[in-house]
């Protein structure tokens, strides 16, 4: 599969145009929590610095992705957006995404050390709605000091149109 897609991209490359519309690598599924979970989401101890370094020794961006239980955007993002061979392609080989629970209890060590439960980091940054995603600078260095809304580099609020929200993903890669 990895040599058809390969050829295929390098065809449509040439072509200008895809040739073969592929099924995304990963299909999304319910996780226990009732969030989406797809196989290429970091797997995380929950210490932000760490996955911040991590990320960026592997050449990708971090960004914590915020869904909750029964989310209808949530579900729209996973079914229609990083189901998208092209986007997820993208963001997969892009960023390692952390997906946190806006109303979660798992103990998260923010970038200035403090320990707080998802629901309390969330509330920290500001996150009041989902999906969300927050997007950080490819180093740590000084975000210990700075307001918690400041240490993004963007945020995504809201589900915007799949074009829009691939978009968004290559402003941060490309700008930041």
């Amino acid at each position: 599969m990895t040599t058809r897609r390969s050829l295929l991209a390098a065809a449509s490359a040439i072509l200008g145009a895809p040739l073969l519309a592929l099924p995304a690598r990963s299909k999304a599924r319910l996780g226990e929590d009732g969030l989406y979970q797809l196989d290429w989401y970091l797997e995380s101890f929950l210490e932000l610095a760490d996955d911040l370094a991590s990320a960026t020794r592997d050449g990708k961006r971090f960004a914590i992705l915020w869904g909750l239980r029964n989310c209808p955007a949530c579900r729209r993002m996973h079914e229609v957006h990083l189901a998208d061979p092209a986007t997820e392609s993208y963001i997969r080989d892009n960023f390692a995404i952390l997906h946190l629970n806006i109303l979660g209890a798992r103990e998260v060590t923010d970038f200035d050390g403090a320990k707080l439960p998802e629901k309390r980091f969330a509330a920290r940054y500001g996150i009041i709605g989902t999906p969300a995603i927050q997007f950080f600078p490819p180093s740590s260095a000084g975000l210990a000091n700075r307001q918690p809304r400041d240490r993004e580099v963007a945020r995504m609020e809201t589900l915007p149109e799949p074009q829009e929200f691939l978009a968004i993903f290559r402003k941060v890669r490309e700008t930041s």
